[in-house]
C-alpha cells in the first residue's frame, strides 16, 4: 500500500525538451535581474557553492560572487545584458549548461557566457559555475 501511495505521488518525468525549456526560462529570469536592477533576485539564483570566473579571477561561494557582482547593480543602468542561445540538459535532469551572447549597453556583442545549472532537491535550478569568454576579433586579425 505504501509503495502505491509513493507511485501516485511521484511526479512524471519531464522530457529533455521540457527540461531545456525550463532551464532556458530560468536563464532568462536570471538575466532579467540585471535589466531590472534586482540584486536580491540575482543572489537567489546562486548555489551556496557556486564558482564564477576563470582561473585568474575566480569568486568561490555565494557570498564571494554576491560581493563581486553587487558592483554591477549599483548604477541605475545595467552595464551589460545577456541571453541564452544554447541550453543542454543531462538526461538525468540534474545538470544543465547554458550559453549565449553578452552585450554592452549600446547592443554591441562583447562576450559569451557559459553557465552550469544544478537542479536542487527542491526542484529549483541554481547556478553552480559561470564563466565568460572574450569575443575574437578574427576579421581584424586576418588583416
Amino acid at each position: 500500500m505504501m509503495g502505491m501511495a509513493w507511485a501516485a505521488d511521484a511526479a512524471p518525468a519531464k522530457s529533455n525538451a521540457e527540461l531545456v525549456k525550463e532551464v532556458t526560462e530560468v536563464e532568462k529570469a536570471f538575466a532579467a535581474t540585471m535589466k531590472a536592477r534586482d540584486f536580491a533576485a540575482f543572489v537567489d539564483f546562486l548555489a551556496d557553492d557556486t564558482v564564477f570566473g576563470g582561473v585568474r579571477r575566480q569568486q568561490v561561494g555565494k557570498d564571494a560572487v554576491a560581493t563581486q557582482w553587487k558592483n554591477f547593480y549599483k548604477e541605475p543602468a545595467a552595464p551589460f545584458s545577456w541571453e541564452p542561445d544554447s541550453v543542454i540538459v543531462l538526461p538525468s535532469g540534474t545538470l544543465a549548461k547554458s550559453s549565449g551572447p553578452v552585450y554592452s549597453p549600446d547592443g554591441k556583442l562583447i562576450s559569451r557566457f557559459n553557465s552550469i545549472w544544478r537542479r536542487e532537491p527542491s526542484g529549483k535550478w541554481k547556478i553552480v559555475f559561470d564563466e565568460g569568454s572574450s569575443i575574437c576579433a578574427c576579421e581584424q586579425q586576418k588583416k
